[in-house]
């Protein structure tokens, strides 16, 4: 397996460690998740580059590169609606869910049929929207309690309050956002793609 590919795969363990470090409250975990989240949101542009650069891009770079980044973002997704601290909207989360589900079903059927499909541009901004979202959703704990406390043993008496709290209204605007922008660009994977999919290759 190519470094590419090693770098898009190691975005789903990746995931699994972010989550778990959400769920912990001992100082620097929150940083550390955060981080963690931005190395995985440059490796979706770095594998990609890489990959060209060394000209060895290939199909299943294509689908794992996409289905890597699912994985992660909706991991994070899934164990933001029960965190302790602000949650986000269930409901949203679910859209999102089915949005992917049918486009990853979409591209395998296309697969099946020799057909490559790959992210479009509302797909792309879609999920460039979703992980700047999870960036604000996951800063917003980094500041409340790391920043918080860093600032007060050297000395600084800062009132983050209203700081955290547009991280947190800018993630969940962007995330709502995120959602609307998966279900259109799920609609034009449909529409473009359905002649393909949906057709009967036996007959």
């Amino acid at each position: 397996m190519n470094l590419p590919n090693q770098i898009t795969l190691s975005r789903i363990p990746l995931m699994f460690v972010i989550v778990w470090l959400m769920y912990q409250s001992r100082l620097g975990a929150a940083s550390l998740a955060f981080w963690l989240f931005i190395i995985g949101a440059v490796s979706d542009w770095y594998d990609g580059y890489l990959a060209r650069r060394l000209g060895i891009v290939s199909v299943f770079g294509k689908i794992m590169d996409a289905l890597a980044d699912k994985i992660m973002v909706l991991g994070i997704m899934v164990a933001m609606v029960d965190r302790p601290y602000h949650p986000i909207p269930l409901a949203f989360v679910l859209i999102t869910l089915c949005r992917e589900f049918l486009v990853s079903g979409m591209r395998m059927v296309a697969a099946s049929k020799g057909v490559v499909v790959p992210a479009d541009r509302g797909g792309k901004t879609k999920t460039v929207t979703q992980l700047i979202a999870i960036g604000c959703l996951l800063a917003t704990p980094m500041v409340e309690t790391d920043w918080a406390y860093f600032l007060s043993r050297w000395g600084f008496q800062c009132d983050l309050s209203t700081f955290t709290a547009a991280l947190h209204r800018i993630g969940l605007v962007g995330f709502i956002l995120g959602t609307f922008l998966a279900v259109w660009s799920g609609w034009r994977y449909i529409l473009q793609y359905k002649d393909v999919v949906f057709s009967d290759v036996d007959k």
